[in-house]
């Protein structure tokens, strides 16, 4: 049996982001607006954690921080051990590429392409051959269940499928972590299920990291930990 030194060990070895001492304001003309406070969040490798909190409470600040979107004003983020606060936009932009999956609340998909070129896009500036990146996508939208809509332009499937085609985009490059804002905020509740239960065997079956915000109790039923934030400060 490991001892308790060992057990520590592989649990500091098994965290995958580290938030430390994160302020973040933004300026509305000259006044400044503070949104996040001195926030230290830990997320083990694997793990899904569901935030939660207000509008305004600094939720989608803070996945936004993580996912190297935006900076903070003090503090670092580090994933994976990269400390992502010290890159420049360029390298940022690399780095986000190939170890973030995005899912917004409203799809994002482009209106013109199908689900497979939708899902393709992020494939498109890595250098897999043609066949490779096919391959990929098919993957991706079967494990979704849309293997058979692949020439569907998005306004010929559901909202539900639509999100099931934004969590394909999400994942073909296989990420380090799934970022989610809102996955369920624009679907019924029926389709809100089934995206849970999708998220929740991408992190069970694929051992996705994952960080969701959300306003909805029923998403957070799938999440192993869920955290508050309320005034720009973070519990449990």
């Amino acid at each position: 049996m490991p001892s308790s030194e060992e057990n520590v060990a592989e649990s500091t070895n098994n965290v995958i982001i580290e938030v430390k001492n994160v302020t973040k304001s933004y300026r509305r003309e000259s006044i400044e607006i503070p949104v996040l406070s001195d926030i230290t969040l830990e997320v083990a490798a694997g793990e899904f954690l569901a935030l939660m909190g207000p509008s305004g409470s600094g939720k989608t600040t803070l996945l936004n921080l993580i996912a190297g979107i935006d900076r903070p004003d003090s503090g670092d983020v580090l994933v994976n051990k990269t400390n992502i606060t010290s890159l420049g936009e360029s390298a940022l932009a690399k780095w986000r590429a190939r170890n973030v999956g995005f899912v917004f609340q409203f799809y994002n998909l482009l209106p013109v392409l199908t689900a497979f070129e939708n899902v393709e896009l992020p494939l498109l500036l890595t250098n897999l051959s043609k066949k490779e990146k096919r391959e990929h996508v098919e993957a991706a939208l079967q494990l979704v269940g849309l293997g058979d809509r692949m020439k569907h332009f998005p306004k010929q499937l559901s909202g539900g499928q639509e999100q099931r085609v934004a969590i394909a985009r999400a994942i073909v490059t296989d990420p380090t972590l799934l970022v989610a804002d809102e996955p369920t905020g624009d679907l019924d509740k029926v389709s809100a299920g089934e995206i849970m239960t999708l998220l929740e065997r991408l992190n069970k079956e694929f051992k996705k990291t994952i960080v969701m915000v959300t306003h909805d109790p029923r998403a957070t039923e799938k999440a192993h930990k869920v955290m508050h934030l309320d005034k720009g400060e973070l519990n449990v």
